[in-house]
């Protein structure tokens, strides 16, 4: 049994670790909150995107564009593939980036040279350090999302897209699917499907509106945005799940840490009685020997 000063020790320990994980759940708590803010404000944004998209598609479902070109004659087999791969600059976070790079792996091995694109720097540590190529990291992007470094993302992507160096462009991320749960899913960005955008009702007459310079044009200008704001609706949503997960961790450590606070307690007050009633036994046994030296 260790003795009192070591159980002390301890007990000091664990209080000074419960300081820092209260204080990192307040900072996500107060991250998480502004993460959701900037969600909320661009999501008229990126709707109003998809809506103008699927109005386009509607008047002309014919209209050429290379961003919905699926490009059906290639194979499965020989189709050049790309994962936008989003985890975190630090740990801390539960299973947050365990998640996202499990399913990149099991993508990544699924396809025939893949283009890794790494979004945060625990992950482009892992795929390193297994000597994963990667095709392009993205440094200081997820603590901080913003619309600018989703469209240097974009335009990478795009470029590659358009070159035809990629056929299939995915993005893999964490988003929440509640109050404090979240979920790892791996979404499509390129080639656009006319899908995603709706179909006007049969027999519903459709609005007149103009596009100038033409259809193409409009779209050649709108399709990159939407991509743009999708890869940024990601990224927030990334960071909020992290920090999500984060104050879930902490939450789980302060806990975990009262609980060996209150078991560590015990075992100090069990320790400090026995040295008081060894205390006690040898201060009785000193009287009784003087007492006895002074019969003899």
């Amino acid at each position: 049994m260790a003795n009192a000063r070591e159980i002390q020790s301890r007990m000091k320990s664990i209080q000074d670790t419960m300081k820092i994980t209260n204080a990192m759940y307040m900072i996500s708590s107060s991250k998480l909150k502004k993460a959701k803010d900037a969600l909320a404000a661009t999501e008229p944004y990126f709707f109003t995107l998809q809506m103008t998209i699927g109005r386009i598609l509607r008047h002309m479902p014919d209209v050429h564009n290379v961003y919905f070109d699926e490009r059906k004659h290639i194979e499965e087999i020989h189709r050049k593939k790309g994962y936008i791969v989003v985890t975190a600059d630090k740990g801390l976070a539960g299973a947050y980036n365990h998640n996202v790079i499990k399913l990149a792996e099991e993508h990544l091995d699924e396809s025939d040279s893949p283009l890794l694109f790494a979004v945060g720097e625990l992950g482009r540590h892992y795929f390193t350090k297994r000597h994963v190529p990667i095709e392009e990291t993205f440094h200081y992007t997820v603590q901080n999302p913003s619309m600018n470094r989703a469209r240097n993302i974009a335009e990478r992507v795009l470029e590659l897209y358009k070159e035809g160096k990629l056929d299939d462009v995915y993005i893999i991320y964490t988003k929440m699917t509640g109050a404090v749960q979240v979920e790892t899913e791996m979404l499509q960005l390129l080639p656009l499907k006319h899908s995603e955008f709706g179909s006007a009702p049969i027999g519903v007459p459709l609005e007149e509106i103009a596009m100038n310079p033409s259809p193409e044009a409009v779209m050649e200008n709108i399709a990159p945005n939407y991509v743009s704001g999708f890869i940024y609706g990601a990224l927030v949503e990334s960071f909020a799940s992290e920090h999500n997960s984060r104050m879930m961790a902490m939450e789980t450590a302060t806990k975990s840490a009262k609980d060996m606070l209150r078991e560590l307690e015990i075992e100090f007050n069990r320790v400090r009685q026995a040295a008081i009633t060894q205390e006690i036994t040898e201060v009785i046994a000193g009287a009784k020997a003087q007492k006895h030296k002074k019969k003899s």
